[in-house]
């Protein structure tokens, strides 16, 4: 159970995390002339273009990335927001407001996306059984590694957090690393661990996407009670986020999916007032989405594409506008060329290069996959019903939508890519959905937030029709029975159903065996220990097959093998990893660990399920006369290394 000192410890690092993502975006996008929601919404984007940017150009010109850094880019970005504001206002009317709501309406809206932040918090702590704890899926060390190495090395390039697992001379690895860099950040403000501080940002993460759902419907001119919904029916799915916090866990890519809406109101805010701030608003907006992952800007472009159609498909002046928007648009693609040219040179050589790209395998018919968008479900057991009762009364008043009629066809276009990645492995498709690796998960969990905008709508409606039919009932009164039936009827908004789609990804389940996942308790523990004997710059020894992967981010002592991943391995790890236990009769294995400073072997312990079949040059170890044995729990051993 928790302690009062590690809840109070979570607490403190919650809010780190916060202001990390906060106060850069909060001070840059009010120089700006942000106000409101359309500021609240648009701050954590644009805190992480600021660290996503600076890091890598920071590398570049060889600086270190660190708080530091990342303040005085803060205070840069900041100048010239204030600068722009202030040349722009000069010569500009001010921009268009979106329709007042009453200050009860503001005050609703906010209780509502607290009510939902909570849920959502609830759902992922209460799935993942505490906050430190080690998540098991595949990705979760190459980011916590990333974390830790940015932290300690202060590399901030784009090819720096791969470092960990593909070192001298290995194929360098391509990846965006703003969700990384502002990790880093947090875990040295708060001194919380790397695992504490990846939890906690997922924690944050059903609160993000409700916030930025809520502020779409406000510049849209979407009613109070429709955001408010819009806020509840945002963290309910399973398929949403919660499905990819178990598996993998997709982190950068939820990451950049709770932001992406946000990026749509800082397109419609440059176009209907292009100007030279709502300009660097919107160029900050898509260069957030590219640093925190490159797939995560062409979300957003499947996202804000239906917007700007209904945009130029409506009205009287439509072919104006469409030559004026295109017009107004070109300066901003010329502007991110230069100033994104790192990340869009990375990714462009990860799509040419020689990391393999096998996509994944059909999942079921097209029907099928169609009917777990409508019943909002993928995997799980249950389809969630109240949802799609939602979503089908969403429908029904579909025509009642106004300025928001384009979220249809965003639920269209990613609701169709899921059916077709989900049923199909044609060529042409896979080379579509390679931004996103022909993933279902992700073109399913890219589909429901649209969807759970109609869910809202639907609820939404719901309401407006009862208050006429009840014209003596205060409409507020009407609003409060209808947000809290659907909250009651789906269990607190599917709160405690969503958990245990998240445990199995953390290992916290009742059937779970503790001494059998892939990275144990005791093997953590093993890890701190050798954070305890270990010096400063000795590397350990270890297994690629077991949870010692996790090794650098827990202890600080980086290992030989840093990830599952054993593609294109650095030559020195893949000698050890055939020929380690040959130490005293190979020369070549006595040069690698003299190259890589080795001083110690981690290990999960033999005998576990987990662990049938070490990798070749690491077993049968017991009695070899290069290893002395220093420590032994139930799950792990720790040799030293006699050099």
């Amino acid at each position: 159970m928790p302690t009062e000192t590690s809840v109070f410890f979570d607490i403190v690092t919650i809010f780190v995390a916060l202001l990390v993502m906060g106060i850069p975006g909060l001070l840059t996008g009010f120089a700006a002339g942000l106000r409101g929601w359309a500021l609240a919404g648009l701050t954590p984007l644009l805190s992480y273009a600021i660290g996503g940017l600076s890091g890598p150009w920071a590398a570049a010109i060889g600086i270190p990335f660190n708080p530091v850094t990342y303040l005085v880019v803060t205070v840069l970005f900041v100048g010239v927001a204030y600068g722009l504001r202030r040349f722009t206002v000069r010569r500009w009317a001010p921009e268009p407001e979106p329709g007042l709501w009453a200050r009860k309406g503001h005050l609703a809206v906010g209780a509502c996306l607290l009510v939902a932040t909570a849920a959502g918090m609830y759902a992922v702590i209460d799935g993942m059984g505490s906050l430190d704890v080690i998540s098991q899926g595949f990705d979760a060390p190459y980011h916590a590694n990333a974390i830790r190495y940015i932290a300690d090395t202060g590399d901030g390039g784009l090819f720096g957090t791969s470092q960990v697992n593909w070192y001298n001379g290995a194929l360098p690895v391509f990846y965006p690393n703003a969700y990384h860099l502002l990790g880093s950040v947090t875990h040295l403000l708060s001194g919380a661990s790397v695992p504490l501080t990846m939890n906690v940002n997922t924690a944050l993460l059903p609160g993000l996407l409700a916030l930025s759902l809520v502020t779409v419907i406000r510049e849209f001119r979407g009613r109070a009670v429709l955001a408010g919904a819009v806020a509840l029916t945002a963290v309910a799915p399973a398929i949403g986020l919660y499905d990819s916090m178990s598996r993998g866990p997709l982190l950068p890519f939820l990451l950049g999916l709770a932001l992406t809406p946000v990026a749509v109101v800082a397109a419609r805010r440059y176009l209907d007032r292009p100007a030279p701030d709502t300009g660097f608003i919107l160029l900050a907006a898509a260069l957030g989405l590219l640093c925190v992952h490159s797939s995560t800007l062409f979300g957003g472009i499947l996202f804000s594409a239906p917007m700007l159609l209904q945009r130029w498909v409506t009205g009287d002046a439509r072919l104006r506008r469409l030559g004026r928007d295109l017009l107004a648009l070109l300066p901003i693609a010329v502007l991110a060329v230069p100033v994104a040219w790192l990340q869009l040179f990375g990714a462009l050589g990860l799509a040419a290069g020689d990391v393999p790209y096998y996509g994944w395998p059909i999942e079921y018919r097209a029907t099928t996959a169609v009917g777990s968008l409508l019943g909002f479900q993928h995997f799980g057991p249950y389809p969630q019903v109240w949802l799609s009762a939602a979503l089908f009364l969403g429908l029904v008043f579909f025509s009642r939508l106004r300025a928001l009629k384009w979220v249809g066809g965003t639920a269209l276009v990613t609701g169709l890519l899921y059916a077709a990645v989900a049923s199909s492995d044609n060529p042409l498709l896979m080379a579509i959905s390679r931004p996103w690796w022909d993933d279902p998960y992700r073109f399913v969990a890219m589909a429901t937030v649209p969807l759970s905008v109609l869910a809202g709508h639907g609820l939404a409606e719901s309401q407006a029709w009862l208050r006429d039919k009840l014209p003596r009932v205060p409409a507020v009164v009407v609003a409060i029975v209808v947000l809290l039936a659907f909250t009651g009827l789906s269990g607190g908004l599917y709160a405690s159903s969503n958990a245990t789609h998240v445990a199995p990804g953390y290992g916290d389940t009742a059937e779970t065996n503790r001494h059998e996942i892939p990275v144990t308790p005791d093997e953590a523990a093993a890890m701190l220990e050798l954070g305890k004997l270990a010096k400063p710059g000795e590397w350990a020894m270890n297994d690629r097959r077991d949870g010692t992967v996790w090794t650098y981010s827990v202890s600080g002592v980086r290992t030989v093998a840093g990830h599952f991943d054993q593609t294109f391995p650095p030559k020195d790890a893949l000698t050890l990893a055939t020929k380690f236990r040959d130490y005293d009769s190979d020369a070549e294995v006595r040069a690698a660990v003299k190259r890589l400073n080795i001083h110690w072997l981690i290990i999960r312990r033999p005998g576990s399920p987990k662990n049938a079949e070490r990798e070749v040059g690491l077993q049968n170890l017991d009695g070899l006369p290069f290893l002395t044995q220093v420590y032994q729990n139930p799950d792990a051993l720790i040799y030293r290394v006699n050099v």
